[in-house]
């Protein structure tokens, strides 16, 4: 290997470590916002997105939010439609109170919880 091929592959190692370090990132503020969205109120993925700097990453908060930690109510977290994503989150939603009728959240725009606004 030459030094040129070394340096470039040293460059793509530093990159994608970077690149590592701050999915890591996104995904702890992701969480964090996520832990301060109240029992008995929803936020949506672009909402979050927002909130932690992305706008146009509401699939990135998805994704995160797949993996999240235990101590994560990602059942709170929902599509912009007011219709969850993740049908299994229902009991955990109507346990706190939320009414879930076809999927969709009744009152949804009631029980928003925008991060923006809130914190």
């Amino acid at each position: 290997m030459s030094l040129r091929e070394f340096k470039n592959d040293a460059k793509k190692d530093s990159l994608l470590k970077q690149l590592i370090d701050m999915d890591e990132i996104f995904k702890q503020q992701v969480y964090e916002v996520a832990r301060l969205i109240p029992k008995g109120r929803v936020s949506t993925y672009g909402a979050i997105a927002k909130a932690v700097g992305y706008p146009n990453h509401s699939r990135h908060v998805g994704k995160a939010m797949g993996g999240c930690p235990k101590d994560v109510p990602a059942h709170r977290v929902i599509s912009s439609s007011g219709v969850l994503s993740v049908p299994e989150f229902q009991p955990k939603l109507e346990a706190e109170g939320i009414t879930v009728e076809n999927l969709r959240i009744k009152n949804f725009k009631k029980l928003f919880w925008d991060p923006l606004e809130e914190l």
